[in-house]
């Protein structure tokens, strides 16, 4: 986390003091007693926050403030004031400080304050790092967020694996994004400008394998839970493999699909045949650093689908998300995220002992009904809106009893 702070004073004495303060609390005190002094540290890629008196020699905490303000409107300026300068420090708020402290300030005064100062700045880091990502890099940055030792592990595998056109086997807990990790192979891969076909393995018939792989003639079949594949389908797999079927095959699984082959329970020819390359999805409980980065994701995400601005999002709320298990990894986490942009309590929610599908359920239901309002009831703009296909949309309202007329203007 950032803990830097730009101190400025003129007063050699009160910049001592204030800098073993800030020691003292693991902050680290860069010390300048004056403008033209502290001006070089400040740029838009400075990873902490200013503390300026008001009153100096020459130019004074207001044209500190103004500089800072030119370089970055988002740096956090903590302006100490004298007795009598409280007018000007009230004035200086309007012109964007962060805050102010009036001298001599107390560590229990100054520190929350700064701590504040330092959460802001380390957030308007963060999402401007994740926009940079987002615009400039591979599909590996873009689409597979976090910024810990764990998920960057996985996108260099993933850079690794994708470029080769072998087969892989992606691995990972229920709901920790196996199917988002496959698209992301195929995007890298040399067969990107082929189909992307991906089907869940349970059920699939041994006839619709070879389809499957016609549909995804010169790009990838992602086959997910392929542990569920039946017997049939098995055999069927491996005999296209056998072949050369041109087409990728991108294996996801949950399960140990080693041991399940060990004991019988999948063929250990296909297996054998599928585990080429291997890439592992580390859980949320791994890389517990990535749960505020990827919440923000998400809840910018849901914000977007219900049509609404995105609420604010307290350091008190992703400390709380961080000290949970997430069994149900990122799958639940973007319920969760759903939720909180619908303005769903997480405690109503584990109250009336709902379960993660119930959970889901009522916010894909609130989805609905928020898409049918923005379209004044007309079902086929809704539909649109929500990139459905009409009768899956109808399906949903009589699932779930919604009559669009209800909600028409």
């Amino acid at each position: 986390m950032i803990r830097k702070v730009l101190l400025v004073d003129d007063d050699a004495a009160v910049r001592e003091a204030l800098a073993q303060t800030l020691e003292l609390n693991e902050l680290e005190a860069v010390a300048a007693g004056s403008f033209v002094a502290a001006k070089d540290h400040i740029t838009r890629e400075f990873a902490g926050v200013i503390v300026s008196d008001l009153r100096m020699p020459g130019r004074d905490g207001f044209h500190l403030l103004d500089y800072a303000r030119s370089i970055d409107d988002e740096l956090p300026v903590v302006l100490l004031t004298g007795e009598g300068d409280i007018p000007m420090a009230v004035k200086a708020m309007s012109q964007g400080a962060f805050d102010f402290l009036e001298k001599p300030c107390a560590a229990a005064d100054f520190l929350p304050v700064l701590e504040r100062a330092l959460k802001t700045r380390a957030l308007v880091l963060e999402n401007r790092r994740l926009k940079r990502q987002l615009e400039t890099g591979d599909p590996a940055s873009r689409l597979l967020f976090g910024s810990s030792p764990q998920a960057e592990e996985m996108r260099q595998r993933v850079r690794a694996v994708a470029p080769t056109g072998a087969e892989v086997l992606v691995t990972g807990a229920p709901g920790s994004g196996i199917s988002k990790v496959a698209e992301v192979i195929h995007l890298m891969s040399p067969a990107a400008q082929g189909p992307f076909v991906k089907r869940p393995a349970a059920g699939l018939a041994a006839e619709t394998v070879a389809g499957l792989c016609q549909e995804a003639a010169g790009g990838s079949l992602f086959l997910d839970e392929v542990q569920a594949l039946p017997e049939a389908a098995q055999y069927a797999l491996l005999a296209q493999l056998e072949q050369g079927c041109g087409v990728r095959i991108i294996a996801g699984s949950s399960a140990g699909l080693a041991e399940l082959a060990q004991a019988g329970k999948f063929s250990a020819d296909l297996f054998y045949r599928l585990d080429v390359m291997r890439v592992r999805i580390p859980s949320l409980a791994e890389r517990p650093g990535d749960i505020p980065v990827l919440f923000r994701h998400y809840v910018a995400q849901a914000a977007e689908q219900a049509g609404i601005e995105p609420p604010e999002i307290s350091q008190d709320h992703l400390a709380a998300l961080m000290a949970q298990d997430w069994p149900g990894n990122a799958r639940s986490l973007m319920s969760a995220a759903m939720r909180f942009v619908l303005g769903m309590p997480e405690e109503a929610a584990a109250a009336a002992g709902l379960g993660l599908a119930e959970q889901m359920a009522q916010v894909e239901r609130s989805l609905l009904i928020a898409a049918l309002g923005r379209a004044n009831g007309r079902a086929a703009a809704a539909a649109e809106a929500l990139k459905l296909p009409r009768k899956t949309f109808y399906d949903k309202l009589a699932r779930y009893g919604i009559r669009p007329e209800d909600y028409r203007r």
